[in-house]
């Protein structure tokens, strides 16, 4: 699975908060309707800004505080093909599996690339390619059974698909 996008640069602690203001999490559940407010906690014209395919490349504990999964579906709906991070707070990450928006963890990122760069990430090996710079960066390569969630489109479609769970073959 590789992707090819332009970078949105994020820093660390970003909250689901500002992902998503409570004021849309509270009023709706439709996809397209939070995707229109996405990170607009931290720039209200982020929806406007993006194409569809862009990356956030983000600092430490991207998606701390609330769990619900409204964050993720917000991003995946705004047209990010995926959130590449130094670290994930836990809760966002599996939501994030879960809703079926790749999240890649690669330490130092931030320090590699800049906003407005365009990468080349493939996923299932774990390597992202700067497309401005020509630097690889190894980043952790995510297991093959969440890849196949991924791929699948989340967790519910991976069931609706398959009648079972993925680990259910671990």
């Amino acid at each position: 699975m590789k992707l090819i996008g332009k970078v949105w640069k994020f820093g660390s602690n970003i909250d689901t908060d500002v992902i998503i203001p409570y004021k849309y999490k509270a009023r709706t559940l439709d996809p397209q309707e939070l995707g229109m407010h996405c990170m607009e906690g931290l720039d209200p014209e982020f929806p406007r800004k993006i194409n569809k395919g862009d990356f956030i490349v983000a600092g430490e504990n991207f998606g701390c505080g609330s769990s619900r999964e409204q964050a993720p579906i917000a991003i995946k709906s705004c047209g990010i093909s995926a959130v590449i991070a130094e670290s994930f707070a836990r809760i966002f990450f599996r939501n994030a599996i879960n809703v079926g928006l790749p999240v890649l963890e690669c330490p130092n990122v931030t320090k590699e690339v800049n906003e407005g760069d365009t990468l080349e990430v493939d996923l299932e090996n774990g390597v992202i390619i700067n497309l401005i710079n020509g630097k690889k960066l190894n980043c952790i390569k995510p297991p093959g059974f969440l890849m196949e969630l991924l791929k699948t489109g989340g967790l519910i479609e991976y069931y609706k698909l398959y009648r079972r769970f993925p680990w259910k073959n671990l």
